[in-house]
């Protein structure tokens, strides 16, 4: 069930008519619950650090979502006004997840689900019928029941929750300005730190 649809209280189920506005994403949501230490899921052990097989895995799955949607994206807007600029930003995307896929970081750096849940909405009488996503190129007003956000470092960096969601759980960034939205605060001292760095005091 997609964020929208869970906001909006309304059924996961579609008529045979609709058209999907993005490509399915279970399984990268599947493949982040392994490697995903951010906010409430960080691990009790703060050293605890997910498989690299793993971060690598997250990183392609989504490089492949956004390749569909820029396929799909082409093939529609290709003539369109701006689809050109939206073609440039998911080239970034994937060029970017797909660095990340060769090299994976050690931990994934992207928001907790607070952030995700504090961004701010746009209300749907705010939106004009040419504003769309810069990730799927979808007008927003296409949808029923739009749920898009406003990130904080411009206020026309609209994007569906749906679309920027998955991107920020990977990438603290906004992908057209390249922001960081977030900073990830340094892991605390464990007792079990101040005692190693006394050992290592002493044989130094």
């Amino acid at each position: 069930m997609s964020s929208y649809e869970v906001e909006h209280n309304i059924s996961a189920q579609r008529q045979p008519s609709d058209r999907p506005r993005r490509p399915d994403l279970s399984t990268f949501f599947s493949t982040l619950d392994t490697v995903d230490t951010s906010g409430e899921r960080q691990p009790s052990n703060v050293h605890s650090l997910p498989q690299p097989g793993d971060v690598s895995a997250a990183y392609r799955t989504l490089a492949h979502v956004f390749e569909m949607m820029r396929v799909n994206g082409r093939a529609v807007n290709e003539s369109g006004e701006g689809a050109e600029g939206r073609a440039d930003v998911l080239e970034f995307l994937i060029d970017h997840l797909m660095q990340g896929a060769e090299a994976p970081p050690r931990e994934v750096e992207g928001v907790p689900d607070s952030f995700l849940a504090e961004l701010e909405r746009v209300p749907k009488t705010s939106l004009k019928a040419q504003d769309s996503c810069p990730i799927c190129s979808n007008p927003f007003l296409e949808d029923k029941f739009p749920l898009v956000v406003r990130l904080a470092c411009h206020k026309d960096h609209l994007f569906d929750l749906d679309c920027i969601s998955p991107w920020l759980k990977l990438n603290p960034t906004c992908p057209l300005d390249r922001q960081v939205l977030l900073k990830k605060e340094p892991a605390p001292v464990t007792k079990e730190d101040e005692e190693d760095g006394e050992w290592d005091d002493m044989f130094a």
